[in-house]
């Protein structure tokens, strides 16, 4: 029987403080944990580590962790690893921004590093559970996916996907015509069972229906409730 080889982790923070207690932590996990002090060197590590998640800090000197993120879902090799954002930054703006760049979480300064490894864990589990389910394809308009693939796209063109988006437009176009809450959304893509920011929901389908341009509309707002990816087109309006 093969030995399962344990899942990668990338920290980048310019607090050593800080990597050396979450390396030493996960590392007590069973992850496999590489750390960096100085953002610059980032990508390149990334790029020769493949980590299976990455954890950044959001302020660092000359690169951000925005930054980071946004490089990060623009290389080929990178672009669906999962990222995770620490930061002071505790408004809500902060986070819809650090959402918006592409994180896949947020979590503020100070944390529980033991919520932290719940977070990361559960990320993984939901890119693995996505990534070993069976084949199938799914197409509503335009919008294409071929899961056993995890690959879509709209108007014949790829959809560049976070893992996140991936799962959150899988499961609408799974559950067409059906309408999905918000806390059934975050039970179901992002496996939280407690009460958390339902305008995390919010910010990803707005950056979902972005990508998906001319056939954003197939995603339907239920105000106050949820959302819903119709059954059929609404006709378009003709001028005059």
């Amino acid at each position: 029987m093969t030995e399962k080889k344990p899942k990668k982790i990338l920290i980048v923070d310019d607090e050593s403080d800080v990597t050396e207690l979450l390396a030493y932590n996960l590392k007590a996990k069973g992850f496999a944990v590489e750390t960096l002090n100085n953002p610059s060197g980032s990508i390149g590590l990334a790029r020769s580590f493949l980590p299976d998640l990455v954890i950044l800090d959001v302020m660092m000197p000359d690169l951000s962790g925005l930054q980071i993120c946004q490089m990060l879902r623009a290389d080929p090799k990178l672009k669906q690893v999962p990222v995770i954002f620490l930061t002071a930054k505790t408004e809500e703006t902060d986070r819809i921004q650090g959402l918006e760049r592409g994180a896949d979480d947020y979590i503020c300064k100070p944390f529980s590093t033991k919520e932290l490894i719940l977070r990361v864990q559960t990320i993984l589990r939901r890119v693995n559970e996505s990534a070993t389910e069976e084949p199938k394809r799914l197409q509503v308009g335009q919008i294409v996916i071929e899961a056993d693939r995890h690959e879509a796209t709209v108007q014949g063109r790829p959809l560049e996907l976070t893992a996140t988006e991936f799962k959150l437009l899988r499961l609408l176009m799974e559950r067409r015509g059906r309408v999905q809450t918000r806390e059934h959304l975050l039970i179901n893509v992002w496996n939280y069972e407690t009460e958390i920011e339902t305008r995390t929901v919010d910010t990803h389908v707005r950056r979902l229906r972005e990508k998906l341009g001319r056939e954003a509309d197939w995603i339907e707002t239920i105000r106050g409730v949820g959302y819903r990816m119709a059954a059929e087109r609404k006709p378009e309006k003709v001028a005059g």
